[in-house]
């Protein structure tokens, strides 16, 4: 619900309304044509006609933007290693020959994997091993992670967060 402050208003007014509504409740202050103050909760947005209205987009919009924070989450490669050998008893070297594996497997099966080994070899030597690389999803799966554990686990670099809902699901 947003809130209005109508003009002519003083100095000390617009001072009060700013404080009050953006730096203590979070509103975002918008000045509509005529000049009035106006306090958006977020999910408002300001009309064409200068009165604020309901952002049907608001949940998409938040959906996106927690993705995006999501998918630029990192961690060091030794911090990635530590947690695959911790949760799964494995070493980037064990994994890289699971994966071909899993590859040789799905060939087979006539099912299309999409992951360049030699790629990945390549990704596996990098300092830091962002959320959003489609990689991470790829061979998480094949270790049985799913997105929801990998999200948790790039949040809160715990990797017991690949072990508890692992071991739940079983």
């Amino acid at each position: 619900m947003s809130y209005k402050l109508e003009t002519p208003f003083t100095e000390k007014q617009r001072i009060d309304f700013i404080v009050l509504h953006n730096h203590q409740n979070g509103r975002r202050i918008e000045k509509s044509a005529n000049g009035a103050l106006y306090a958006l909760d977020p999910n408002e947005i300001m009309g064409s006609n200068g009165i604020p209205v309901i952002n049907q987009n608001y949940e998409a919009e938040l959906a996106e933007a927690e993705a995006e924070r999501i998918a630029l989450l990192s961690l060091t490669a030794a911090d990635v290693e530590r947690a695959i050998y911790k949760a799964k008893g494995i070493d980037f070297e064990d994994l890289l020959t699971l994966v071909e594996t899993s590859l040789s497997n799905a060939e087979e099966a006539g099912e299309g994997e999409n992951i360049d080994l030699k790629a990945l070899k390549i990704e596996l030597k990098a300092n830091n091993f962002y959320r959003g690389n489609p990689y991470i999803d790829a061979v998480g799966a094949i270790l049985g992670f799913s997105k929801q554990q990998l999200d948790e686990f790039f949040e809160t670099n715990d990797y017991t967060k690949l072990v508890s809902s692992f071991a739940e699901s079983e």
